[in-house]
C-alpha cells in the first residue's frame, strides 16, 4: 500500500467500530460513576455507623473510646438519679451477665424510661468507663398501649381462641 492511498476497508465498517467504541466508553465511564457513588456511600455511612454493644461485650471486649456507639440493655432497679438541676440523671444498664455500665443522660427522658425496663442508649465512653448518652430510647413488649388509650378505656385485647 503507498502513503495516501485510499483504505480498502469501507467507510461505514469505520462507523461502526467508532460507535461501538463510544458505547464501550459510556458503559465503562457509567460502571465507573456508580461504583464511585457506592464508595462515597459506604465511606459515608462508615463515619456514621453506631454498633450496639450490651454490657457483658464491653466488659469482655473492652470500651471502644474511638467512637460513638449504641447501649442497650435493662435500668438496673434502684440505679435511677436525678441531679438538681432536673434535666441530668445517672443509672447503670445491666443484662444477664453480671456486667454493669455507667450512664450519664441530660436531657428529657422518654416517658417509658423506668427501672427494670429495656432501654438503647447512643453516646460515647468516657476513658474512665462512664457512658455519656446523647440519647435515650426506651424499649416496650409487644403488648404497648399508649397511655391515653388505656386511661379511656378505648384499648380493648381480645383473645383469637
Amino acid at each position: 500500500m503507498r502513503c495516501g492511498a485510499p483504505s480498502a476497508r469501507p467507510k461505514a465498517w469505520g462507523a461502526a467500530v467508532k460507535a461501538k467504541n463510544q458505547r464501550l466508553v459510556l458503559l465503562v465511564l457509567a460502571i465507573a460513576a456508580v461504583l464511585g457513588a457506592v464508595l462515597l456511600a459506604m465511606s459515608a455511612m462508615r463515619d456514621r455507623a453506631s454498633f450496639f454493644y450490651a454490657p457483658g461485650d464491653v466488659a469482655a471486649k473492652g470500651l471502644p473510646l474511638d467512637r460513638a456507639v449504641r447501649i442497650g440493655g435493662m435500668v438496673k432497679q434502684g440505679s435511677i438519679r436525678r441531679h438538681p438541676d432536673g434535666v441530668t440523671i445517672d443509672f447503670v444498664v445491666r443484662d444477664e451477665t453480671s456486667a454493669t455500665i455507667p450512664v450519664r443522660y441530660r436531657g428529657i427522658t422518654p416517658d417509658l424510661f423506668r427501672e427494670n425496663s429495656g432501654v438503647i442508649a447512643e453516646g460515647r465512653f468516657r476513658p474512665d468507663g462512664t457512658f455519656v448518652a446523647s440519647e435515650i430510647l426506651a424499649k416496650h413488649d409487644e403488648n404497648y398501649m399508649p397511655p391515653e388509650l388505656s386511661r379511656r378505656g378505648l384499648h380493648k385485647t381480645e383473645s383469637l381462641e
